[in-house]
């Protein structure tokens, strides 16, 4: 006898003190636990043997939806068919396609992300990629699928967001190889197929007794508290705006005098380790007891919720006189990146440290611990000759060997 239950049956069913079954024929019930939960269960046998399947939890899987997967079930095993083997083969064989994947992906990146920022990736993948590949499956995506959806945003003159595409397209596909819903990357294929970007140049001081102006600058600054040591960190660690201001505590390991950015917040999508100096600890130390209970080194003013605003520390420069033509929050990096070379240090170093693209297969081989070592000595080298310059040291940097 089938359909032995009602909702008002279901819904009235009351916790006991122990797990007891409400029947609704044909192999399925309805398992009430002691803590009121209500699982629906279906009962068969299959080659001599008995076997349980879940059909759902109520009441997200309806009477009526429970009744439909055990018709299928029985139907399976009218056929010889275990409906929990089936089951097993139809989820492995499930078909990940580009869009269902990219709205995974974005969903995780989201909350690492400004919402300018997820806008702008979102966009580009509506309108340039998901059209034409969005029903795609993953596996059955390669290089040559890719390739008319760059040339058409080159050939409109839109040579950057071409690049951009490209970089989106191959996160999506690393994360889903991460996931295991992927097994290889297809724009790996496509490095060169694009011709090189127009390199950005971002204002920087560079001159050793500009520098030392530029330090003594920063400590004098009489804004916000929480503003000013992100402008005493920027030179202490180079890294891109957007990952200062998305620091947060947990990435932090004053013990070890290590700064751990995952690679979700880092533009290659890579993994970047910031060695700590004395200098960077101490700022970070002193801002602690300030932010320190919160997500976000360095909150927004207005929400500690929120990291602080992509012009925050761009706009502590103009307060301290220095135009958008004499530095910006990126000309950190090109000052550092500038002065280490002149002063010696290994090149490769360098570019581990400013977390750039390895541009050979020979660097692309080295992890980034191989440099770890000369990384902690530099960095702390660097913090040193930046206090010097401050101090109103020699201006001529030491010739450190390579």
């Amino acid at each position: 006898m089938l359909d032995k239950l009602t909702d008002a049956k279901i819904s009235n069913a009351k916790a006991k003190p122990t797990a007891y079954k409400l029947s609704d024929g044909g192999g399925m019930y309805l398992l009430v636990t002691p803590k009121g939960q209500k699982w629906w269960r279906f009962d068969y046998r299959i080659d001599g043997r008995r076997n349980t399947m879940g059909l759902g939890v109520y009441p997200v899987v309806s009477l009526k939806l429970a009744r439909e997967r055990r018709r299928e079930a029985r139907e399976l095993v009218a056929r010889g068919q275990d409906p929990s083997d089936v089951r097993k083969a139809r989820k492995a064989e499930r078909v990940y396609t580009l869009a269902v994947v990219a709205a995974e992906w974005l969903a995780e990146m989201e909350p690492n992300w400004v919402p300018k920022h997820y806008e702008k990736v979102l966009g580009r993948l509506e309108q340039h990629v998901l059209p034409w590949l969005g029903r795609r499956p993953l596996t059955e995506i390669n290089a040559a699928d890719i390739e008319p959806l760059l040339s058409r945003l080159q050939a409109r003159g839109t040579l950057e967001s071409a690049h951009r595409v490209r970089e989106h397209i191959g996160q999506i596909f690393r994360w889903a190889i991460r996931k295991r819903k992927a097994k290889f990357d297809p724009t790996q294929e496509l490095r060169g197929f694009l011709p090189g970007r127009k390199a950005k140049h971002f204002a920087s001081i560079t001159e050793p007794r500009q520098i030392a102006a530029l330090m003594r600058a920063i400590d004098g600054y009489q804004g916000h508290f929480v503003t000013q040591q992100a402008l005493r960190l920027a030179p202490l660690v180079f890294v891109r705006p957007g990952e200062l201001r998305h620091a947060e505590w947990r990435e932090i390991d004053l013990d070890a005098a290590e700064w751990r950015i995952p690679a979700s917040k880092m533009k290659m999508d890579r993994a970047h380790l910031v060695p700590l100096s004395r200098q960077a600890k101490a700022v970070l130390a002193e801002i602690q007891p300030v932010t320190g209970r919160g997500q976000y080194v360095f909150p927004s003013l207005r929400s500690g919720s929120r990291p602080m605003s992509e012009n925050t520390v761009t706009g502590a420069l103009r307060r301290l006189g220095y135009s958008g033509d004499e530095m910006t929050g990126h000309g950190f990096r090109s000052l550092a990146s500038t002065r280490l070379n002149e002063m010696g240090w290994n090149r490769d170093a360098i570019e581990r440290q400013l977390a750039h693209v390895e541009d050979s297969k020979v660097r692309a081989a080295y992890n980034h611990a191989e440099y770890l070592s000369e990384r902690r000595q530099m960095m702390q080298a660097w913090a040193d000759y930046l206090d010097a310059l401050k101090s109103g040291a020699d201006v001529v940097p030491f010739q450190r060997r390579a």
